[in-house]
């Protein structure tokens, strides 16, 4: 048939030819019958090269259903990791392409799996029968397994791979390199589900060393989103930034947040033109290479939160033409300014919060038209608040505080027509706030005007924003304010007022006040538990403390909701009994509780009915005796009794089933007249702060205290005698956290023990004012992050180590008034970190090294040796030089003049 109408076509063509007065007629023929023979060749080229359309009618292949009715059988529901019930998402009388989370295509193969966050464990082997599958969604799941004995090289069509956050683990298997089709991989946040199961602390995680980062990514060149946060690559973190700048060049997304990263940033990155979205939170970069990523003119969001920068960040990366979201926050040492912007620029969100980002806001931040959030949080920035930010009209949130802000709060910043929540507290803030207008149709929730100077009344303006929820004016020197005043305000859930001059009617009972979710009256002169507190139900925390009430807590303070209160530092006390009887009365089941500094004789008997209590203060108290068994709740974490007169039973009911001892992470005991190690810290192996310092023990510290858990370790001014031996399991103490000690005042004699050489993550080591003799371990030079070590005041001999310098956090050498000799060895001077040196009442001789790296030295006392020779004109560069001792010495030289412009 094509041939016929060819040949028909060809004649006709001679006929037009041949025929002049039938040409117009014909051509018209002609052209319609070349119109149709064009569509018809390019419907059929379309129909034979384009894949199938899953709009068309498709029904389950009999294969690919009975792949996915094995899947449903060896998959189960399992929230926090408990069987709940088998997956039966799918109606197996309906076809499989209809099912939940399933997409065929038009042939009836599965190419599309989604069954993410149901909460799902088991087993999916089948799954890699489906050999169509494309895309491919398990994130948000309850596996808690490895993926080694999985099939992902069968799916060599899968472009998609998303398995983030399911509790998977252990090392990625070579398998995922084989995916050459991938788009998007993502293994991201593995800890996210351990977490969200109630797992907190030493997580499991995924990771890779082998395969290695390069190995799993050479294959996948066409990868344009790559999401591996979480996922452990620091065996190879110094080599990631450079191959995946060379092997990825289609990459649009990265992120690697929480990765072992380490620094510098190859200045490589730079060179993935397509890059939008780059994110690497939480990993030690240190520092960022010259001009990165200023280049990157596709750059839409970029994310450096707490990633330890120091140095200068570069002020284009915030005037790059795409950029519309840029968060490098909590780098304290990360120095910068905010350059002028042009009306062009594209930021829709710019966080700066806990940097050292100074100088003033400039004017031009009123071009930043499409800003919704703006976070500068405890900053350095200084100078008034630019009124050009009234210009913001899509500003969302506004936060200033922490800063040192001055000049007054314009009131037009009232006026912003999308403003939710505007933060000014904490800055150096003058003068008078005026009344604004349209208050009435503000859309403000959460204001902050706290820590400030700010005076006169509070504007009623504020006091009729119709949608404030929270409100913090606490620490100012507004005039006079009554407590009906904020009556109007029918939305407030959160009111914080502590240290105001605060007048409450003694009729405050009948007060029609909103019902707040939130109250803190800290420091307001209160002298009794105001009374309009009684109508309120929804009341979940309180803050009554430091004020001048006395008398007993009534039962109408204990609200049903309540989960946090703090009556510290009044002179409360309780009845002996609650009215748990009355069916009107419901105690609130508290979470955290603070009695400190309040008078109490006792423990309150109340907390006997507290199952759910975390937190608990009672210290600073009159209370003597034993400490009741029902007061370990197995819900507490962190406890403090310091400051009374307690003692332990000699047993607790461990074996008692109605009995549940807590498992404590926080533990203060001091000053509390105990003469030895309470026994029930044997079963406290979650313990991290453990604080027993100015008590009475004796004897040696038991090696059953040396919890892995430990961070802190507090045993000052005691009556110890030594340490006992380290056993070997118990030598990785606090694996996960810098370790601090102190056992300064005590008896401790002997050697110091090498064996504390064995604690890899020692911070701090305070044993000053002991009996410790013989020379100062040498293998404390392999300590990488010890940061402190004072051990003066002992009977310590022999000379300082000429290692030290391979301690490069240490800040603090402290060895004064020993027996130690010998020269100052040169290795002191060359220690960037020290902060404090301290050598005085030796017997050290020689020449005071030079100080050409110790730059950062505050104090040097050497003073009582037998030192000569002159000051090293080094120590001109120790510019944060404060204190210098070289008295009772035999140094010969001239006042030191030359050290004059020190500060």
């Amino acid at each position: 048939m094509p041939n016929m109408k060819t040949t028909h076509l060809s004649i006709n063509m001679l006929n037009a030819k041949h025929n002049p007065s039938s040409h117009p007629t014909n051509m018209n023929t002609l052209h319609s019958l070349i119109s149709l023979f064009l569509f018809s060749c390019f419907l059929s080229l379309v129909l034979s090269f384009s894949p199938p359309q899953t709009h068309f009618p498709k029904q389950c292949l009999d294969e690919q259903r009975a792949h996915l009715l094995q899947l449903q059988h060896h998959l189960y529901y399992a929230p926090n990791f408990t069987f709940s019930s088998k997956f039966d998402l799918w109606d197996v009388n309906t076809d499989c392409c209809s099912w939940e989370g399933v997409t065929c295509d038009a042939y009836g193969h599965v190419v599309g799996i989604d069954l993410s966050n149901k909460n799902l464990s088991g087993s999916f082997h089948s799954m890699f029968d489906l050999h169509h599958l494309q895309h491919l969604n398990l994130a948000g799941n309850n596996f808690n397994t490895t993926l080694f004995s999985y099939g992902f090289n069968k799916l060599q069509n899968l472009t998609h791979l998303n398995l983030s956050s399911s509790c998977f683990h252990g090392q990625i298997p070579m398998k995922i390199s084989h995916l050459t089709r991938l788009v998007s991989l993502d293994l991201s946040y593995q800890d996210n589900c351990y977490w969200r199961n109630g797992y907190h602390y030493y997580l499991p995680r995924l990771k890779l060393e082998k395969p290695n980062f390069k190995t799993l990514i050479k294959n996948s060149r066409l990868l344009t989103e790559l999401y591996l946060d979480s996922v452990d690559i620091s065996t190879q973190s110094t080599k990631s930034c450079k191959t995946a700048s060379l092997v990825l060049s289609n990459l649009h997304v990265l992120s690697l947040s929480n990765c072992g990263l380490k620094g510098p940033l190859c200045s490589s990155l730079s060179r993935l033109s397509f890059l939008s979205k780059l994110i690497l939170d939480g990993n030690p970069i240190s520092y960022l290479p010259s001009n990165f990523l200023v280049n990157s003119s596709h750059l839409v969001s970029l994310s450096l939160r707490s990633c330890n920068l120091n140095g200068h960040f570069p002020t284009g990366i915030l005037l790059l033409p795409k950029i519309q979201s840029i968060d490098i926050s909590v780098n304290e040492f990360l120095n910068g300014q905010l350059p002028e912007f042009s009306s062009n620029n594209s930021l829709q969100s710019l966080s700066l919060s806990y940097t050292n980002f100074s100088g003033k806001l400039p004017e031009s931040i009123g071009n930043l038209k499409f800003l919704t959030d703006l976070d500068l949080y405890g900053c350095n920035f200084f100078g008034p608040i630019p009124s050009s930010i009234a210009n913001l009209s899509h500003l969302v949130n506004l936060e200033l505080r922490g800063n040192m802000l001055s000049g007054s709060i314009h009131s037009s910043l009232f006026t912003l027509p999308s403003l939710k929540t505007l933060y000014l507290g904490e800055n150096q803030l003058v003068g008078k706030i005026d009344e604004f207008p349209n208050a009435s149709s503000s859309l403000i929730q959460e204001l902050s005007i706290g820590n400030n100077y700010l005076t006169g009344p509070i504007p009623n303006s504020i006091l009729q924003l119709p949608s404030l929820e929270r409100l913090y004016i606490e620490s100012n020197s507004f005039s006079s304010m009554k407590l009906d005043m904020f009556v109007q305000l029918k939305n407030l859930r959160d009111l914080t007022l502590f240290n105001t001059s605060l007048l409450i009617e003694s009729d405050n009972r009948s007060l029609t006040f909103p019902q707040l979710e939130r109250l803190s009256l800290r420091s307001c002169n209160l002298t009794e538990f105001p009374e309009f507190i009684r109508r309120q139900d929804k009341l979940g925390s309180l803050d009554l403390s430091h004020n001048h009430i006395h008398g007993f807590v009534p039962n109408w303070l204990w609200k049903s909701k309540l989960s946090w209160v703090d009556l510290s530092f009044n002179m409360i006390d309780f009845p002996k009994q609650l009215p748990l009887s009355d069916a009107n009365f419901s105690f609130p089941m508290l979470k955290e509780l603070y009695l400190a500094s309040c008078n109490i004789s006792s423990f309150p008997e109340f907390i006997k009915t507290q199952d759910k209590l975390v937190d608990l203060d009672l210290s600073n108290n009159h209370i003597y005796g034993v400490v009741p068994n029902w007061l370990w709740k197995s819900s507490l974490s962190r406890v403090n009794l310091s400051f009374n007169v307690i003692d332990f039973p000699k047993q607790l009911p461990l074996s008692d089933l109605n009995f549940s001892f807590s498992m404590l992470r926080e533990l203060s005991m001091e000053s509390c007249n105990i003469s030895s190690f309470p026994e029930f810290l044997k079963s406290q192996e979650n313990l991290e702060y453990l604080k027993l310092s100015n008590n009475k023990i004796s004897g040696a510290i038991p090696n059953w205290v040396w919890k892995k858990s430990l961070r802190y370790l507090l045993l000052a001014n005691n009556h110890l005698s030594s340490l006992d031996q380290l056993l070997p399991n118990q030598s990785s103490t606090s694996s996960q956290d810098s370790f601090y000690f102190n056992a300064s005042y005590n008896n401790l004699s002997g050697p110091i023990p090498n064996w504390l050489c064995n604690m890899s993550q020692l911070s701090t080591f305070y044993a000053s004012y002991n009996n410790f003799n013989g020379p100062i371990p040498n293998c404390l030079c392999n300590m990488s992050q010890l940061s402190g070590f004072d051990a003066s005041y002992n009977n310590l001999s022999g000379s300082i180590p000429n290692c030290l310098d391979n301690m490069s956090q240490l800040g603090t050498f402290d060895v004064s008034y020993n027996n130690l000799s010998g020269p100052i060895p040169n290795c002191l001077g060359n220690m960037s970190a020290l902060s404090w040196l301290g050598l005085q009442g030796n017997n050290f001789s020689g020449m005071i090294p030079k100080f050409s790296k110790a730059t950062q030295l505050q104090f040097l006392k050497v003073s009582e040796n037998r030192l000569e020779g002159k000051l090293p004109r080094s120590l001109a560069k120790c510019t944060q030089l404060m204190v210098l001792d070289v008295g009772s010495n035999m140094i010969n030289d001239t006042f030191p003049f030359w050290l004059e412009k020190l500060t």
